[in-house]
């Protein structure tokens, strides 16, 4: 990603992300965003991913893979989303707030990636750079490049992304499914 984000612009965004998580945990009005007062970056459409850990551990992940409002206002919604609409995990409560850490991946827009079979796939696909998007029909599913670090195997990778999307963990190597990467800038409290 070329045009990274300013230390003060991360700053900001993980003190919006917080913020709404408070608020959203604790059912209270979301403060009033003055976009105006932010940078341009900031005010540019962007797609985020907001991940909360406990002690390493997630506890919710949720976000956009592509850009549809500005990148302060998608974090103030993922930041919520996560603490409380992640259906693997029940809502984040009050007495959690303390023990979260919040990590903020904002996304570069994804690219179809082209492949001609299962061993080209594992031979273009980037680990600790790409993050992947499989897509079968309505089915599709997502790892930010994150993941690469607890699933370092490229084909243990596609194996639990097909898992996640629903399918065989073996669907991408029995059929041809649309595949896109992405990267992140990711920074975290």
């Amino acid at each position: 990603m070329e045009d990274k984000l300013t230390s003060e612009e991360k700053k900001l965004l993980l003190e919006v992300a917080r913020s709404a998580l408070e608020h959203g945990v604790r059912h209270e009005k979301q403060p009033t965003l003055d976009l105006k007062k932010m940078s341009e970056r900031l005010r540019e459409e962007g797609a985020s991913f907001i991940t909360l850990t406990i002690h390493g551990e997630l506890r919710g992940c949720i976000g956009a893979l592509e850009p549809y409002q500005a990148l302060v206002r998608d974090v103030q919604e993922h930041a919520v989303a996560a603490g409380l609409e992640d259906p693997r995990f029940p809502p984040v409560a009050p007495r959690e707030l303390s023990q979260i850490n919040i990590e903020i991946s904002r996304l570069t827009l994804p690219k179809k990636l082209a492949y001609t079979d299962t061993e080209d796939l594992l031979a273009r696909l980037r680990p600790n750079v790409d993050g992947v998007i499989l897509r079968d029909g309505p089915r599709r599913a997502t790892f930010l490049p994150q993941v690469w670090e607890k699933i370092p195997d490229t084909a243990e990778f596609l194996d639990n992304l097909c898992y996640k999307m629903g399918a065989a963990p073996d669907t991408w190597r029995r059929k041809t499914l649309e595949v896109l990467v992405y990267q992140v800038e990711e920074f975290h409290e």
